[in-house]
This record gives C-alpha cells, structure tokens and sequence, in this order.
C-alpha cells in the first residue's frame, strides 16, 4: 500500500475535486488520474467513480482517505523518535496564515529558530473564517483567527493550540470627533462610514453586532482585506474601520480607540493536522508561536492588573 496513494485520496475527500487537488499540489489532473488508476489496480479494488462531470470516492475509497491520517501520524511519530535520538528537533516547517497576524508572529519565530535546525518555509493568505482548516493539507502549521470561538469553524479534528487574543480597535483619522472619546460604544458610532472587509469575513462580524445593538445599519463605503490600505484609507478621511491592536501603526493621521459592548477581539490559533504535528519540528513551531502570543498580550494584561483597583478591609 502506497503512502502517497492515501494522501491522494484524503485530498480528494477534503478539496472536493480533482481540478482542486491539482491546482493546490501543482500537479496535473491527468497526472492524478493516472496515480488513481495505479493505486486501483495495486488494491485491486474502485476508489472513485464518476459523479456528474467530476468523480467522488467509493466506500472503499472513503475508507482509505479516513486512514490516510492514521497512518501518516505513525509515520510521523517514527520520524519524531529519530529526531530525538538526534538529540534537537529538525527538518522543514512550512507556517502559513492571514498577514496581520504573520507580522505580529513570525518575525519573532523566525529569530528564536535562527540557530536551531529547522528550516521555515512561510506563506501568507487571507481567507474567510471557515478557509482556515483547509489550509493545513498545505502547511503544517497554520495560523488563523476567530472572533466569535477560541478557533475557526471547521477545525474539529485538528492539533489546536490558542497563541493570543488581541484587541480589534476602531481606527479613527486624526481630529474625527468620536477621538475625543477614550472607549467607543455601538451608540457612539450611529450614523458613521465604514472601510468594511468582504462579507465572510470575521471583521464583519463586529459591525454586524453593532448594527444588531443600535438597530441601525452603517454604511460601508469601500469593501477591501489588505489592512495597511485599510489604515492609508483611514488617513485619507474616507471612513472608520478595525484594525488589529497588535500590528496596527498609529500616529501619522491615525488614532485607534478601544470598542466596548460588544465581542470587539478575536483568537490567533495554530492549527495542525495530526499527523503533521507529530513531527517534533512542528511541535518546537507551534510551541514557540504559543510563547510569542503570549509576550504580545504581556502589556494588556499587566496594564489590567495595574489598574485593578484596592481591595479595602
């Protein structure tokens, strides 16, 4: 039985499609028929078969994508064992995950691995919430966010570690009149103009709460995902928006105000397939990320226990 046969197959049940798995493993879908064909006759049984104009897995075919993981992890925890008779963790992580929370992560992981044997290998893509889990038949680890759940939908099954809950603020050009306020509520932002994201995405959801709280719909003038122009639309006056605290530059016509009354956070999770995650480079990876998540909510949470105020007795 051929590993690689497996992994086909579990793509295949995950992605959907052949034209899917191809255009995701850079292969051919011609190539991937012909690897099918191969591993039916190796079994000596029908993995797929054809279901309108694409193919779906027989039972037995469904069989063996659910034991791809099984016996990927044993593989995997093999490896782990010949890693620790090497005495380190080694060998090439691939990390990918949606740009905001990379800048606030990897430069960090990328320092702390500078003089181990794990190689990085990075990728950046900013997806709807439920894209996330999907995202680990590509990497090994992969950094996602929620704002309604510690992880995003989808994820049930996989190695999930929480790195950070951090603050989504509104952002504000300079000398607006809601700056003169330290904290925003939903009543303080009726009637204003938003820079949104595209529907599906979780920053939506704050807004969607807002409007639910006042009973007031807000306009959103520009839909895009890219923060820093986000942040340069800001500037230019043409409307309020939310932008992550942890990787959010202020000050050149910027301000951010915290928002109260409504979930106004969200999670940065790891996530990984099991048996990605029994290699012990990508445990030293997710451990490592789960350290940095934690510094950057050091001043927040030091901030809280400062102003905690005096017990009297």
């Amino acid at each position: 039985m051929n590993v690689a046969h497996l992994e086909l197959l579990r793509e295949l049940a995950v992605r959907g499609s052949l034209a899917a798995v191809a255009a995701a493993t850079h292969r051919t879908p011609s190539a991937l028929s012909q690897q099918l064909r191969t591993a039916e006759r190796e079994l000596g049984v029908r993995l797929v078969e054809r279901a309108g104009r694409g193919l779906r897995l027989t039972p037995e075919g469904e069989l063996l994508a659910a034991s791809a993981d099984e016996v990927t992890a044993v593989l995997a925890e093999v490896q782990a064992r010949l890693d620790a008779a090497r005495g380190q963790p080694r060998g090439r992580v691939r990390v990918g995950g949606l740009p905001s929370a990379s800048t606030a992560l990897l430069p960090a992981l990328v320092t702390r691995l500078r003089d181990r044997d794990v190689v990085l290998e990075l990728e950046d893509f900013d997806l709807a919430e439920a894209e996330y889990a999907s995202r680990t038949l590509d990497c090994d680890v992969v950094i996602a966010h929620s704002l309604t759940a510690d992880f995003p939908v989808g994820s049930d099954g996989l190695v999930r570690r929480v790195l950070t809950d951090e603050p989504i603020d509104v952002a504000l050009p300079e000398g607006h009149p809601l700056t003169e306020h330290v904290v925003l509520t939903p009543d303080l932002l009726r009637g204003t103009v938003w820079i949104g994201v595209p529907v599906g995405y979780p920053f939506d959801t704050i807004l969607l709460t807002v409007e639910r709280a006042t009973g007031e719909d807000l306009e959103r003038r520009f839909r895009v995902k890219d923060n820093q122009l986000v942040a340069e639309l800001v500037r230019a006056g043409a409307g309020l928006a939310l932008l992550p605290r942890f990787t959010t530059s202020t000050g050149r016509g910027l301000v951010l105000r915290p928002l109260t009354g409504v979930r106004s956070h969200r999670a940065l999770s790891a996530l990984a397939r099991p048996d990605r995650y029994a290699r012990r480079a990508v445990q030293a990876v997710v451990d490592e990320l789960t350290a940095i998540g934690a510094s950057l909510d050091e001043p927040r949470r030091a901030g809280a226990v400062r102003r905690r105020p005096r017990r009297r007795g």
